[in-house]
């Protein structure tokens, strides 16, 4: 657990991490915000007993630097990672087979952030990420999630192809995406236990990784650009993967 405080801001981020029970400091709001909007934070904070002070927008401006805080911030302990052997664990007591993504270097905070709302209405159980070249838990990743931060596990590991050697000794398939795969993505059976890595946003998936994985998947590409962004691929595959388990 990381004992550091940081700041977070948005009505939605605020809200979702006070209905998820994080430990929340102090909330402060704009002067000037209105009523509809300030009015349920406020009532959920005091039912908490939790501190709110109105304050001029500057302030927030300077305590939420560069982010979009929509004149309210809060302040709060800093975002705990599982283990990879929570995310099992999770999967284990719904009654499902393990639904788990694995980034590989991800640094854009919006693409994490993007992805972790996919998760969180794919049902995916968690995101594993790199300790090392990739974007943690921020404040941007958690305002561009609209507050799905607070209810997808995410794990931060030293090693990923380590980590994928662990997931399939656990009988965990793990599928890689790569433009040059031989197999198209609408093809391929994830109706199993299922890891799928998603590449950083220039490189795609590291040469290592590809060759850890069971198999490779590309996605159907017709247009000029011959890649996608990040978080538009990986909400593509989790929906692939949704569309497979219902029909089964």
């Amino acid at each position: 657990m990381e004992e550091d405080q940081e700041y977070i801001g948005g009505k939605h981020s605020v809200l979702e991490a006070i209905r998820a029970g994080r430990t929340i400091n102090k909330i402060w709001i704009a002067e000037n915000a209105q009523k509809q909007f300030a009015g349920p934070i406020v009532a959920e904070a005091k039912n908490l007993g939790i501190l709110v002070q109105f304050t001029d927008k500057r302030k927030l401006d300077q305590m939420a630097e560069g982010l979009q805080h929509q004149g309210v911030v809060a302040q709060v302990a800093a975002y705990a990672y599982v283990e990879v052997e929570d995310i099992l664990a999770k999967a284990n007591e719904l009654g499902q087979e393990p639904f788990i993504l694995i980034l590989d270097e991800i640094e854009d905070p919006h693409n994490l952030g993007s992805i972790l709302r996919t998760a969180d209405c794919t049902g995916v159980h968690g995101v594993i990420i790199p300790k090392r070249r990739s974007v943690g838990l921020t404040a941007t990743v958690s305002k561009t999630s609209a507050g799905a931060v607070e209810y997808v596990p995410v794990a931060r590991v030293t090693n990923i192809a380590q980590t994928i050697e662990k997931l399939k000794e656990q009988g965990v398939w793990v599928a890689g995406t790569d433009v040059s795969a031989a197999q198209d993505v609408y093809k391929a059976n994830f109706n199993m236990p299922i890891a799928l890595v998603i590449g950083n946003e220039g490189k795609g998936v590291g040469r290592l990784i590809k060759e850890k994985c069971d198999f490779l998947v590309k996605l159907p590409m017709a247009g000029h650009v011959n890649s996608l962004n990040a978080s538009v691929a990986a909400g593509v595959l989790m929906y692939e993967v949704v569309r497979q388990r219902k029909q089964s």
